[in-house]
């Protein structure tokens, strides 16, 4: 079932963070397990037409959401990061995915993602620069953790960031030589978060729509 599921987040971001969530146990699943996995294809059969839908002509500027949650698991208390990036008004590329090592802050944690998408806007840049005229530009990423921000531009490691592993570091090269630029957005509008935690009815809905997530009915 879940093996099933994983093809459909090609084209459902909504169901990116409860799919890989529920495929890290798929070696010794137990019953409550497989109720989540039910869950899920409940909620795929009534949204069953829901899809992303790209017209043309519309704006092509690169946006990028990072986010993680702090410990969110609770059996090796590693975090999970996220990153959704816009074109226009609809997502083309998004992750949710468990962090591989464990992290002491926050601040350690939404570094760690932030810099994960760092890679991501660059290889989607260079993918664009090939495909069309776009000329190069500064990637706007919107991080929701202001100690991040700062951490990114600052040349010096000082304590609070000096056992963070050398290879994320590289995000602060890429702000000071102006590949990258990260900016704060407060967290009802990080639109990440559906990548990295459960959701109330009401945020889970708001960012789906983000997400540019449409009915095949109000298309037609």
């Amino acid at each position: 079932m879940v093996g099933c599921l994983m093809y459909l987040l090609a084209t459902r971001p909504d169901l990116a963070f409860s799919v890989c969530l529920v495929a890290r146990f798929m070696e010794r699943p137990t019953e409550f397990h497989v109720a989540a996995v039910k869950r899920i294809l409940r909620y795929v059969k009534g949204t069953v037409s829901y899809g992303l839908w790209f017209e043309k002509g519309k704006n092509d500027e690169l946006i990028g959401w990072s986010d993680s949650d702090y410990a969110g698991d609770l059996d090796d208390r590693k975090s999970t990061s996220g990153y959704v990036f816009i074109i226009g008004s609809k997502v083309v590329s998004w992750s949710s995915k468990k962090q591989p090592i464990v992290t002491i802050s926050t601040t350690e944690a939404e570094f760690i993602a932030a810099a994960n998408c760092a890679c991501q806007a660059i290889w989607l840049s260079r993918v664009l620069d090939h495909i069309s005229n776009r000329k190069k530009e500064c990637i706007t990423l919107y991080c929701d953790n202001s100690s991040t921000i700062k951490l990114s531009k600052n040349p010096v490691m000082h304590g609070r960031s000096k056992h963070i592993d050398v290879r994320f570091h590289f995000l602060r090269d890429l702000t000071k030589d102006r590949k990258i630029q990260l900016l704060h957005c407060s967290s009802f509008e990080q639109t990440a978060d559906i990548m990295t935690k459960a959701l109330s009815l009401e945020s889970f809905c708001k960012f789906r729509d983000l997400l540019g997530l449409c009915k095949l009915e109000d298309i037609n």
